[in-house]
């Protein structure tokens, strides 16, 4: 079968030889519909997160289950699912209360397929349990795929603030692009907090006044910060996503989180902030979480089904893997884009 594997430092070559995998005991054998490109596959391929192993990338991944090991229930063939991106150990109490993201031994095994084991862009893709399936019924799997992380991450990190996110409050996102989008809308939907979305792209910014946001900021601005500071006035933003990541963005959260606010650092740009007495605003929590539990992408599924969120995807085919990596290192991905076997 035909698959995009990663060989090492920037070295992706799309593959037709490699042996359609046959499940058995828990294991689950999909046939893939769609799988997501993301930005943490250029971490893989030109940093060398993972290092030392040959593997099929893709961790955002839906398709048809094809064929069930012998010990499988609760699905047969046909069935259209997600495939849940981080896998735990299953055993662990992280894992028995559904957050496989922070099982216990993470640090002692490879985070998923795509991640160091075999992913998803590929024709066929080996699952080794059922438990890390989700249903999406009527749902589309191409255009599905990318709520395995690009809905599931935003809406996780949404989530754990979401007593903050009231009314009379300010939210500030700080990145549109593949995550930065879809949190807008999750926002939207399930928070009463007025949104400010701050890029460096006029086109992103026009983007996010359609998704939502009540205010946009070029966070490229010197003057970024006091700019939103005078749409919340003194009291600030009760809660900031950076979707970004960088220290310019991080800088910004920094001046524009209020008092007992919540500055929840998503994206991996590789940033850094150097702590002070005096940098934050007392009681302020500087989180950085990782992906969602298997629970919550459930619930994002719901509003998916529901039409309540929706990804912005370009389909490319296997082949063209390497050229989307390409236009993606260089900013030119809308939204998200899905490879198709």
């Amino acid at each position: 079968m035909k698959a995009v594997r990663f060989f090492g430092h920037k070295d992706v070559r799309v593959v037709n030889d490699i042996e359609r995998p046959v499940p058995k005991g828990d294991e689950v054998l999909l046939k893939i519909g769609g799988a997501g490109v993301c930005h943490s596959d250029l971490h893989i391929i030109d940093e060398g997160t993972v290092v030392g192993t040959v593997f099929t990338l893709g961790h955002e991944n839906a398709g048809w289950i094809e064929e069930i090991g012998e010990n499988v229930e609760g699905y047969k063939k046909g069935d259209a699912v997600l495939v849940y991106g981080p896998w735990g150990c299953g055993h662990c109490k992280p894992c028995q209360q559904s957050k496989e993201n922070y099982c216990d031994h993470q640090s002692e095994q490879a985070y998923g397929g795509g991640l160091g084991l075999d992913g998803g862009m590929a024709d066929y893709m080996l699952v080794p349990s059922s438990r890390l399936l989700v249903p999406i019924y009527d749902l589309d799997p191409v255009i599905a795929a990318p709520l395995t992380d690009a809905a599931l991450t935003p809406y996780s990190a949404i989530k754990r603030s979401l007593p903050k996110l009231m009314a009379d409050e300010y939210v500030v996102v700080i990145g549109v692009g593949g995550l930065g989008h879809v949190a807008l809308q999750i926002l939207r939907e399930i928070s009463g907090a007025e949104i400010i979305a701050c890029d460096v792209t006029e086109d992103k910014l026009a983007f996010a006044k359609e998704l939502g946001a009540a205010y946009v900021i070029n966070s490229k601005d010197a003057d970024a910060a006091e700019q939103i500071q005078k749409i919340t006035g003194i009291k600030k933003a009760k809660v900031v996503l950076d979707f970004v990541g960088a220290t310019s963005t991080i800088d910004l959260g920094t001046k524009v989180v209020s008092l007992d606010g919540d500055l929840t650092i998503v994206g991996l740009g590789g940033g850094h902030y150097q702590y002070s007495m005096n940098g934050l605003p007392f009681g302020v929590s500087m989180t950085n979480p990782y992906w969602g539990s298997r629970t919550e992408l459930m619930e994002v599924v719901g509003l998916a089904r529901q039409k309540k969120i929706h990804i912005e995807i370009e389909k490319h085919k296997l082949d063209e893997a390497n050229e989307v990596y390409d236009r993606m290192r260089q900013g030119k991905i809308k939204g998200r884009a899905v490879l198709i076997p």
